[in-house]
């Protein structure tokens, strides 16, 4: 058995243009792309626990004003109290509601987070570029 070497190689004409080669059209093909991702991740049971976790804490970050049963600066007499229906994480040694103030820092949380991953990530960056000639193996390529 022989193989021909007309289907191997393209032709002349094909190569400069002349015959019509089947095109993909980029903008289609990205879109198949992205449903395919998307619904491979609303498949995924992690990814939706995940996402409402996110969402939680980010819509409590907004709107915790509006959340909150208790004041998480007011102090009262009834320290070191267990949870209960009144305090469900209990209270603090000063007698504030100890639910009522994670509530509260989410929104600090989801401020300092973010920069604290910037510039951590760009004090790692600078310096692992900097040594990338010193250190080719670590550095990468």
């Amino acid at each position: 058995m022989t193989v021909d070497p007309t289907e191997i190689t393209p032709t002349p004409e094909q190569t400069a243009g002349l015959v019509p080669t089947p095109a993909v059209d980029p903008k289609n093909a990205r879109a198949l792309r992205r449903k395919e991702f998307i619904r491979a991740l609303l498949r995924s049971k992690t990814f939706i626990v995940g996402a409402v976790l996110v969402i939680f804490w980010v819509l409590d970050a907004i709107f915790w004003r509006a959340i909150v049963p208790h004041d998480p600066q007011a102090p009262s007499v009834n320290t070191f109290q267990a949870p209960s229906s009144a305090h469900w994480f209990g209270t603090d040694n000063l007698g504030r509601d100890v639910f009522s103030r994670v509530l509260a820092g989410a929104s600090d949380v989801l401020v300092v987070a973010p920069l604290a991953t910037f510039l951590g990530v760009s004090g790692g960056i600078v310096p692992a570029d900097h040594h990338r000639g010193a250190r080719p193996g670590l550095a990468g390529p």
